[in-house]
């Protein structure tokens, strides 16, 4: 059993890339699904968040994340401290996914846009890291979340630069063109 750390900055394919993986057969475990589970009422960052963030609770205090994300992107401190909150319980969640399931696959990926920055490299016995060219990156980004040019190139301000994740990558992944072409290449690596 192999566990990869799977990441990646916004819009560069990290997803496509866990996709591929599932259809290998790998148990995945996407950060962002967890973070969402944890944030929800009852969920094990709830509590914090709700108290650290009320201005992005809804009329039922809900956290609601566009209200979230609009305050913590534009404010390195208020990220820090939201990834402070969230980063523990995903990775006692992850911890014990892996502990449940380490028999079963062959392969567990960390799906994670902080791989690096949330200390989870240090679970992983490889860390793949999916790059694209920032223009590429920004159109995708931009059709995914329905946002501006300006409002995605200050979400990619705030990410550890390419060239910084790549000092951790045992494996990288291009991905500025089609699927295919990143299938070919985890296949490579996978021996498929």
């Amino acid at each position: 059993m192999k566990i990869i750390g799977l990441t990646g900055n916004s819009g560069s394919g990290k997803g496509a890339a866990a996709e591929i993986m599932t259809s290998l057969g790998a148990y995945v475990l996407n950060c962002d699904s967890i973070a969402h589970r944890n944030m929800e009422k009852g969920g094990a960052a709830y509590n914090e968040i709700a108290e650290a963030f009320p201005l992005a609770l809804d009329k039922d205090k809900n956290i609601d994340r566009k209200k979230l994300g609009a305050e913590v992107f534009n404010n390195a401190e208020r990220l820090s401290l939201l990834n402070g909150i969230t980063h523990k319980y995903i990775k006692e969640y992850i911890e014990n996914a892996i502990s449940i399931n380490r028999d079963k696959y062959e392969y567990i990926v960390i799906d994670a846009p902080l791989l690096i920055e949330a200390g989870l490299m240090s679970m992983c016995d490889e860390v793949w890291l999916v790059c694209a060219d920032e223009s590429v990156r920004l159109e995708r980004v931009m059709k995914r979340d329905g946002i501006t040019s300006e409002a995605a190139l200050m979400r990619f301000k705030n990410q550890t630069p390419e060239d910084e994740l790549k000092k951790y990558a045992d494996f990288v992944i291009e991905n500025n063109g089609a699927l295919d072409n990143i299938k070919k290449q985890i296949y490579e690596r996978v021996g498929n």
